[in-house]
């Protein structure tokens, strides 16, 4: 497979050892797969894998493994319930696979040895259709690469797992979640324009928490690679005085209430997000008038 050169890091997208997978039911298959975003990204065939079989068990458990080391240790592990019922049955599943012969010890080592099987998923992303028309709700996302050493590490393995999910599955619209203060908000903010859908969540396990939404734009893909300013973003919407800070709990419940009094629609600008330290102060944009 020849590599798109933006993706010159990512050489292990190049092998046929690290593959995408699809593990979807038939009745939610995508008819029309990587027809709606033009780019050249992704060349190998997925594997596609149903769930509802039972010969497809052991790859579910490595699934549920990989997602328990991921977020386990911040009590945020997924319910197996939650995974069918929630999302395998109604939604898509996607990521990436390392044929088993051809990985190190130490991902190998990551799942138990008696549900090893040729195929190792290596990250995992969940998108969940919603009754808002062209819209999917992106559920979980998680990956390896914190789990191993560097050097067994894949680059930008996170950022490309969602990114195939968005392709294939011709997402249009993103909505998702994430905290404030986490490191995942550098990704999740360059699938396309990041709008402020609520600030603060009291209903969810951590209020502090960032509902997101992106009309999903590969230009903006680009830009988390070349680490460029976007333009477009700057052309088209205006510094507020408002900002976000992530150890105050009052600035994301002011932002909130201005969202419910219709003040919005605001937005952050991922050149900055990218820049910043965790803890750092996020500055608040608005559509210009002639926009949107």
């Amino acid at each position: 497979m020849k590599l798109n050169p933006l993706l010159h890091k990512a050489q292990w997208l190049a092998s046929g050892d690290v593959r995408p997978y699809v593990f979807v039911r038939p009745e939610n298959s995508i008819a029309n797969p990587g027809i709606r975003h033009s780019i050249d990204w992704f060349g190998h065939e997925p594997i596609t894998k149903n769930p509802l079989s039972l010969k497809e068990s052991n790859f579910a458990e490595m699934i549920y493994t990989l997602e328990d080391r991921a977020f386990g240790p911040k009590n945020m592990a997924m319910p197996r319930w939650v995974f069918y019922d929630c999302s395998i049955v109604p939604g898509f599943v996607a990521g990436f696979a390392g044929r088993a012969s051809k990985m190190p010890k130490e991902i190998l080592d990551l799942f138990p040895e008696k549900i090893r099987e040729e195929w190792v998923p290596l990250s995992l992303f969940i998108i969940i259709p919603s009754m808002h028309r062209g819209e999917w709700v992106a559920h979980n996302l998680c990956t390896m690469n914190n789990m191993v050493s560097k050097q067994n590490s894949f680059y930008a393995l996170g950022f490309l797992s969602k990114a195939f999910g968005l392709w294939y599955a011709n997402v249009e619209q993103c909505t998702g979640f994430t905290q404030w203060d986490s490191p995942a908000i550098k990704l999740h903010s360059h699938y396309g324009h990041i709008e402020i859908l609520g600030a603060y969540a009291p209903i969810h396990s951590y209020a502090q928490t960032l509902t997101y939404r992106a009309h999903v734009q590969t230009s903006c893909w680009e830009k988390f690679f070349k680490r460029e300013v976007d333009l477009a973003f700057l052309e088209n919407y205006s510094l507020t005085s408002l900002h976000v800070d992530p150890k105050s709990e009052a600035t994301m419940i002011d932002i909130q209430q201005r969202i419910e009094a219709g003040e919005g629609p605001f937005y952050l600008n991922a050149a900055q997000v990218a820049k910043r330290e965790l803890t750092d102060v996020l500055d608040v944009y608005k559509p210009k008038a002639n926009y949107g």
